[in-house]
């Protein structure tokens, strides 16, 4: 049955979530730029020991650094790997190294033309040479051919139909109608392009709140197929006016992520050692609530 015909409800706890559309071996993407990246999503996919697992995202950050030191992780799609502002993803890295995960790389454009293509239902998406032959040397799926129209030659690069995208928003209504404060980076490509979409938000409204202004709804509910209320659910990385991005945190990730065993004991600490986002968020404190507060502009 086509998702938008179906009356269930969408609204679900995150356990329940992850249960139900993660499933070893998929493609997970998890959505957002600079904000709303769901690191709770994240932590609960570890939680749950999910494996064989092709992680894709245009910018891995912390969160799948962590992923992949969980053991989640049989490959990894990319266009950008590192932690943002500070260094290597560590542990990304040591298993791309050691030939433990698999990686394709890709410019952040053909990154994204893969989502645009996913998500239009094309089988690829041209591209205009962008000086990336590198890449092109290193990743066969970046093929080239004639423009039908000119006959000047044309880079493409294959869609990408994630299993599952997991994307954080400011505030849905319970069938998964959603705003976005701020940017909006790469949530609708991924949303529309995936075979199942997965939404947590930091608010859960009325329809009546979305209809609204719907000049702000950037994804409707008709692709949605589980919608979980999930304060803070991106730290440590930001919701635009809620809180703000715990900077010292991604310091101190890249002593953390240096040596696997402490790696290992922050995952038993701060992932296993909680139950959920809501004992996560406590067990932070309340200098760190205090410190991520946004300050009035």
């Amino acid at each position: 049955m086509p998702r938008w015909l179906t009356t269930m409800a969408k609204l679900t706890s995150l356990p329940e979530a992850i249960g139900r559309l993660v499933r070893d071996g998929d493609c997970v993407y998890l959505a957002g730029f600079t904000h709303l990246i769901p690191f709770a999503a994240g932590h609960e996919i570890i939680r749950q020991g999910k494996r064989d697992l092709t992680l894709a995202r245009a910018t891995p950050d912390l969160v799948y650094d962590q992923m992949v030191a969980a053991g989640c992780a049989r490959k990894v799609i990319f266009s950008y790997a590192g932690n943002p502002g500070v260094g290597s993803l560590r542990a990304l890295r040591r298993a791309i190294e050691s030939g433990e995960i698999a990686w394709e790389e890709y410019s952040h454009f053909a990154m994204i033309s893969r989502l645009a293509a996913g998500a239009a239902g094309v089988p690829f998406m041209p591209m205009n040479p962008s000086g990336g032959d590198d890449l092109m040397a290193a990743n066969d799926n970046y093929r080239q051919i004639e423009d039908p129209y000119s006959g000047r030659p044309v880079v493409t690069v294959p869609a990408l139909n994630p299993d599952l995208t997991v994307v954080h928003v400011h505030r849905a209504d319970p069938d998964g109608n959603a705003q976005v404060d701020g940017i909006i980076g790469d949530v609708k490509e991924a949303a529309f392009a995936a075979k199942k979409v997965l939404m947590t938000a930091e608010q859960i409204v009325g329809e009546s709140s979305i209809r609204s202004d719907p000049g702000r709804t950037v994804m409707p509910g008709l692709i949605v197929d589980a919608v979980v209320h999930l304060p803070y659910g991106a730290h440590p990385s930001y919701a635009y006016g809620l809180y703000d991005r715990d900077n010292p945190f991604y310091q101190a990730w890249d002593d953390i992520s240096a040596e696997p065993s402490r790696l290992a004991s922050w995952l038993q600490e701060w992932v296993f050692g909680v139950k959920d986002r809501g004992e996560y968020w406590e067990k932070l404190g309340p200098d760190v609530h205090a410190r991520l507060t946004p300050s009035e502009m």
